[in-house]
């Protein structure tokens, strides 16, 4: 088994982001200017409310790093290797999950599923498939609430470390890398993060599989620019379904790992991606 140090960039950034440094100088000077400078705590309100509104707007861009790291794309050793990442996220689901390991199996494609802890202590024989097939178990927090990027640290800390724990009970192998609820969060997340040793990871280009049921419209936002190192996102779990009620991941997998196969480009997990990059 790969060390656990291994399996991801290390987590020395600064605690805080440059963005959220700024703000914090910002509150700071906003309390204290109109102390000092007759009539401009007019000014000083409308700088904080200014900065929320950016602060807000970071939050709600799921490939933004303007919160803290984020990763979007594999190392530039994995893009030279040709590598991709499929991130498949909100299961486990007993109908669909086993039909994506089949269809992964079917192709020699290695995915890394980023998992609800409810759901995974519900399904453990899917989650341990997940592992013998020689994909990745990943932390998608543990009950995906949908007020997830409302939560303060105390929530933050209490949804990652119960879905660390599970799934490290289920896996043997602590989770390193971490998807937010929709991708949505706010500024107490990162400090969170760092703390409990995990990277936040969104995505290169999604497909909206969730709300689309046109497996054709899915495939063409999944391979428009496709390229190596891109970190591609599906789901097993709130998957849409087509016309004919089979959900829009299993329409549009074969056809994804296709255009992968003739493209040259080859499917790996997150860890494999990192590995080498932190070695």
């Amino acid at each position: 088994m790969t060390p656990a140090a291994t399996l991801a960039p290390p987590t020395d950034e600064p605690r805080f982001s440059p963005l959220l440094q700024a703000s914090f100088g910002l509150h700071a000077a906003a309390l204290v200017l109109p102390w000092f400078v007759a009539g401009a705590w007019p000014w000083a309100v409308g700088a904080l409310v200014a900065n929320h509104a950016v602060l807000t707007a970071a939050g709600l861009w799921p490939r933004s790093s303007l919160l803290g790291p984020n990763i979007t794309r594999l190392p530039a050793a994995s893009a030279a290797r040709g590598e991709v990442a499929l991130t498949i996220d909100d299961g486990p689901d007993p109908e669909v999950t086993p039909q994506v390991l089949d269809l992964l199996d079917r192709f020699g494609a290695r995915a890394s599923f980023f998992v609800i802890g409810e759901r995974a202590a519900q399904h453990p024989a899917l989650v341990a498939q997940m592992l013998a097939r020689g994909h990745s178990v990943q932390n998608h927090s543990q009950r995906h609430r949908h007020h997830f990027s409302l939560l303060g640290p105390a929530g933050f800390r209490r949804e990652l470390e119960a879905a660390q724990a599970q799934l490290q009970a289920l896996t043997d192998e602590r989770p390193r890398f971490f998807r937010a609820p929709a991708g949505l969060r706010n500024p107490f997340l990162q400090p969170v993060l760092q703390r409990l040793g995990l990277r936040l990871t969104s995505w290169t280009r999604r497909g909206f599989d969730t709300r689309e049921t046109d497996a054709q419209r899915v495939l063409a936002r999944l391979v428009d620019g496709l390229a190596a190192g891109d970190i591609l996102l599906l789901h097993d779990g709130h998957a849409a379904r087509g016309a004919s009620g089979t959900p829009v991941v299993l329409e549009v997998l074969p056809a994804l790992l296709e255009r992968l196969r003739a493209a040259g480009l080859k499917p790996v997990t997150l860890p494999a991606a990192f590995a080498a990059d932190a070695a």
